[in-house]
């Protein structure tokens, strides 16, 4: 089978189109034979490595993908050959107490997709049983392909970390991007007002497209100005982070007292200065937030069979070019999330 494998850090270079064999899947198990794979941010830090962190190279990246079951280890019985799948990209042991109570996401032994072991960015992929799920009927497969991580993230950032009510509102930052344009979905769907930024008027236009009440663009406007002025100074209930060191001094200053800030990332870097008079006076709560469990999941995915919400595609791409699918994430050239088709 074909495979993008990475097998040191670096540039679009790294990224190389590779033989393996087809591999067997063993007792609870499945063998997906892919059809679409989504990317995501994880795919180009993988790419390019972390500093601090270490990644078990070589490896095969890609966390999201939709494809069928191919074949069947011992003891599977929730699919069948022949089944149209989306891949579920968070492993964990599934018999700890995190995992038995449905938080299977901070499990000792989590991980994720292409993050810590080989991933789907491959003709075909074995995982486990429990990671595989029955594709949303409305939704194309690169469709498909492009919704898992990033809506678990967000819907674990909103609905179980920060608590989101209807009435409150929340200021999303990037609502184009992968978990962007998830949250402005989940935080509509919940009854929240919905702020959010996006950079240049076409990405402002698709992300109110989405369900966002107002957005700024942060290329011509200061977002912590624009957030006073549309809440009459009082600041947002809650602020969806991911940018990092860029905004996150802003993004404090959008907070409401009581307000909440969750953050599931930091594209523009990790490093921050933080007030802590801003946090005690004010009642203010920083939350962290990774990934969310199978059971969020499987209920976003039934929330799509709805038609409640919708996945973003900006393009997709033969598996041949994930270098130019990587550049374009990585210059913020796509409209929503880019798929590579098999």
């Amino acid at each position: 089978m074909r495979c993008v494998v990475v097998r040191e850090h670096g540039g679009f270079d790294r990224l190389l189109l590779e033989e393996r064999p087809v591999p067997a899947p063993g007792p609870g198990q499945v063998r997906v034979k892919l059809a679409a794979i989504g990317l995501n941010h994880l795919d180009t830090w993988v790419r390019r490595g972390v500093p601090g962190h270490t990644f078990p190279l070589p490896q095969i990246p890609g966390s999201d993908g939709c494809g069928f079951v191919d074949a069947l280890g011992l003891g599977v019985t929730n699919c069948k050959e022949g089944d149209e799948v989306v891949v579920l990209p968070g492993v964990s042991c599934g018999v700890c107490v995190a995992c038995a109570s449905g938080s299977d996401q901070l499990c000792r032994h989590y991980h994720i997709l292409g993050e810590t072991g080989d991933g789907l960015c491959a003709d075909y992929a074995v995982v486990p049983a429990a990671n595989v799920a029955p594709k949303p009927h409305g939704l194309g497969r690169a469709e498909a392909a492009s919704i898992c991580l990033v809506f678990l993230t967000a819907w674990n950032m909103l609905v179980r970390r920060a608590e989101l009510r209807a009435g409150e509102t929340v200021l999303v930052h990037a609502g184009l991007s992968g978990v962007g344009s998830a949250a402005v979905q989940i935080a509509n769907v919940l009854g929240a007002r919905v702020i959010a930024t996006a950079g240049g008027e076409r990405k402002c236009g698709l992300v109110q497209a989405l369900g966002a009440h107002h957005v700024i663009d942060y290329r011509s406007k200061d977002f912590a100005t624009e957030v006073r002025t549309l809440t009459g100074k009082a600041g947002v209930d809650v602020v969806f982070e991911h940018v990092g060191a860029a905004t996150f001094e802003g993004s404090i200053k959008c907070l409401a007292r009581g307000g909440r800030l969750v953050t599931c990332g930091a594209t523009t870097g990790g490093t921050v200065q933080i007030s802590l008079h801003q946090v005690f006076f004010k009642s203010l709560s920083i939350l962290g937030s990774t990934m969310g469990s199978k059971g969020d999941l499987r209920t976003i995915l039934k929330m799509f069979d709805q038609g409640r919400f919708r996945a973003v595609v900006d393009r997709t791409l033969p598996l041949a070019e994930v270098g130019e699918a990587h550049r374009l994430l990585e210059a913020r050239e796509a409209y929503g999330k880019i798929a590579l088709l098999i």
